[in-house]
């Protein structure tokens, strides 16, 4: 039997109840208002006009934060369902659209975002003008199903069974440094030399120390002066004889300013793997940008 909802006794909209979920989610009125992409008095005053239709206040401020009260805590998790059940409405009928029109986001790595995807779009743009696409350069992986991105391109295979993932190449990356800065240093000869170095590592360096260290290189923290979370910015940085960085070969024997730090070191494996979320792989669009993805990918990255 079915049973008719009273919807007169709803008091609020979804996007009172978004603002709501992404500031408990956030902690910060600021940080929310910057993951929404709307503004901070905007957010604020959708939150307060959901604590008046309730009657119940929601958040009490604690410091340059937020803390959920006992009332909001005991509806967030109602909301958090709210905003699942929004996300997957969203990728079905993503996934079930068939215009070949609109937008595709792509979520990429800084350094395929800067110098691998460009002219891939080039091409891409050429053959298909009703696509817009929106490029997320970002070394963190983006969350595909809360619609962060509609494809993303990463190195390591995903473990949720809702995404579905094709493997394109596997790339090589190696130590790089500017001509002047090896000249002035004189050519490491092994790891413990090349340990005197200094290189410019990431804002959370531990996985690249630890992968220098399992090459036998043994680097501590003192041989990062220069730390950026930015690998694109790092790599402007090795350019310019600022120390030595890692990149994927094929952007670093291609570029004239810089040869390899350390050419007797093993290469690092980097796979290269193209990710969509089932929902959405039956969407024309995102399927068009998907293949076209995976082929000219695969030529690019071909070692």
């Amino acid at each position: 039997m079915h049973i008719c909802m009273d919807w007169r006794s709803t008091k609020f909209d979804w996007n009172q109840a978004r603002a709501f979920l992404v500031t408990a989610e956030e902690g910060s009125l600021s940080a929310a208002a910057r993951s929404l992409d709307v503004a901070q008095p905007t957010l604020g005053r959708q939150v307060r006009s959901l604590e008046e239709a309730l009657g119940v206040a929601l958040f009490e401020r604690v410091g340059r934060g937020l803390v959920l009260t006992p009332s909001g805590a005991a509806l967030v998790e109602h909301v958090r369902a709210m905003g699942d059940a929004a996300t997957q409405f969203s990728l079905t009928a993503l996934g079930r659209s068939q215009a070949p029109e609109g937008k595709v986001t792509i979520s990429a790595t800084e350094v395929a975002a800067a110098f691998v995807l460009p002219e891939i779009l080039v091409s891409l743009r050429k053959a298909h003008p009703g696509i817009t696409l929106e490029i997320v350069a970002s070394n963190s992986l983006s969350d595909l199903r809360r619609r962060e991105a509609d494809i993303a391109i990463r190195s390591v295979r995903p473990s949720d069974p809702e995404l579905f993932a094709r493997k394109l190449s596997s790339q090589r990356a190696r130590l790089y440094a500017a001509h002047a800065y090896l000249d002035g240093i004189g050519e490491p000869a092994d790891e413990h030399e090349l340990a005197k170095a200094q290189f410019i590592g990431f804002r959370d360096n531990a996985p690249f120390e630890e992968g220098l260290r399992a090459w036998g290189v043994p680097v501590t923290a003192a041989s990062f002066p220069v730390l950026c979370a930015d690998h694109s910015v790092q790599w402007e940085m090795v350019k310019r004889g600022l120390g030595i960085g890692v990149m994927d070969e094929t952007v670093g024997d291609a570029e004239p300013l810089v040869r390899p730090a350390a050419p007797w070191l093993a290469p690092f494996p980097v796979d290269v793997w193209l990710v969509a979320h089932r929902e959405i792989s039956t969407s024309k669009r995102v399927r068009i940008v998907f293949d076209h993805l995976a082929k000219a990918l695969r030529k690019a990255t071909a070692t």
